[in-house]
């Protein structure tokens, strides 16, 4: 049933000019319990024009309870982007991004599924079966990472690497699979098993050299807009919690950057603070990324230290944050709050001033209807000569109309 399984793989791979890089382990069906995991760490998707090697690799986790349960894990990443992931439940590719296809046809993306479908289903019935010959204990994980590395544009290395509970245990290299380093003889048999299936060779080695290397061009050339998104970090300091008296807990915030490789240290001039510590990156809702680096010191120690940043986005024009900025930045915050507020009372003084002299020009009048010459008092300041002239003008007229209205029959 076995060897059907692999001429079927076979015959599907030749017959369409690819068949992604994500079913590759099923070859290994026999007994690729141990396929790989230790594929090389690499640098995050720069744009096209970095130096750095673009990668796309497929990681599989398989963990087996015992002899009839297996649960699998699969996920296709771009440097740090993931851009697939299998769904068990249905079966499925799923495509996280627009452009996550790459360039593969319809067809051949049908037939990849396919085939994911029968390896997934196959693989950990195989590796039960064979658990007890190669020693795998229950409760145990393989992990395997399939995938290929792009320098300037060209190919330039693949790797298929396993691991069995979390430690290398094969690779493929070549045209064989071989042991590890340290792996021991738990992994020389297996590789000696599994070095007689010729087929799984073929199309091992096809994938490798030839599926993944085109996979990884498409899919370059589909995501290229995100691939050179470029976004520039923020950078502030802080005061971080004591980490004891007499000391100070330096922290340099940087967020917001994209892509994720970056460069972060707490610097004295152009000299390097061997104590920075940096936390992991954590993705912000937008897609960016987030750093947190700090720096334990004594507080005398803290003057003239400064947080530097390199990124791709700044166009290797470094941001350099002072940690004496950090006081002048909140003496400033302080100072517009002042002047602020000073403008305020400034303006309320204006407006209570406008009010005083409404007040001067239109004096009380407890009765206006009954005016009489003592109910016009004068003014205690002279104010204007324009209010003066109203006071009379109103004194004038409010006595004569008196006296008219008094002298009437």
């Amino acid at each position: 049933m076995l060897l059907l399984l692999l001429l079927l793989f076979k015959k599907i791979l030749c017959h369409g000019p690819s068949t992604m890089v994500l079913f590759s382990p099923s070859f290994n069906l026999s007994q690729l319990s141990f396929l790989c995991l230790s594929a090389a760490q690499v640098l995050g998707p720069h744009h096209l024009a970095a130096e750095e090697p673009l990668s796309f690799r497929v990681l599989q986790t398989f963990s087996f309870a015992n002899h009839s349960w297996a649960h699998t894990e699969v996920s296709g990443w771009l440097g740090e982007l993931q851009t697939h992931r299998w769904d068990s439940v249905l079966g499925t590719i799923r495509f996280l991004w627009p452009w996550s296809e790459g360039s593969f046809s319809k067809e051949e993306l049908k037939n990849l599924q396919y085939l994911l479908q029968l390896y997934f289903h196959s693989f950990p019935q195989q590796v039960q079966a064979f658990s007890s010959q190669f020693q795998f204990e229950y409760p145990f994980e393989l992990q395997i990472a399939f995938g290929c590395r792009m320098h300037s544009g060209k190919a330039s290395e693949s790797f298929l690497n396993g691991a069995y509970q979390g430690s290398d245990f094969l690779s493929f290299q070549g045209n064989f699979w071989k042991p590890s380093p340290g792996a021991g003889s738990q992994a020389q048999k297996v590789c000696e098993v599994l070095n007689h299936y010729q087929v799984v060779k073929e199309i091992v080695q096809s994938l490798l050299v030839d599926t993944c290397p085109r996979y990884l061009a498409g899919l370059l050339e589909a995501g290229k807009s995100e691939l050179e998104r470029q976004v520039k970090p923020e950078v502030w300091v802080s005061k971080g919690s004591s980490p004891g008296p007499g000391r100070l807990l330096l922290v340099c915030h940087v967020s917001g950057f994209h892509p994720k490789p970056v460069w972060v240290m707490w610097m004295r001039g152009e000299k390097e603070q061997l104590g920075t510590q940096r936390s992991e990156l954590l993705p912000n809702v937008d897609r960016t990324w987030y750093l947190r680096v700090t720096l334990n010191v004594a507080a005398g120690e803290a003057a003239g230290l400064t947080c530097r940043v390199k990124h791709s986005s700044l166009g290797g024009h470094d941001i350099i944050i002072h940690w004496d900025g950090y006081p002048i930045l909140l003496i400033c915050i302080c100072l517009a709050v002042l002047v602020t507020l000073v403008i305020l009372v400034l303006v309320d003084s204006w407006f209570k001033k406008q009010s005083s002299n409404q007040n001067i020009c239109s004096p009380h009048i407890p009765n206006p209807a009954f005016p009489t010459e003592a109910n016009i008092q004068e003014p205690r300041n002279s104010g204007s000569f324009l209010c003066l002239a109203q006071k009379s003008w109103i004194k004038n007229r409010f006595l004569k109309k008196s006296k008219i209205s008094l002298n009437q029959p």
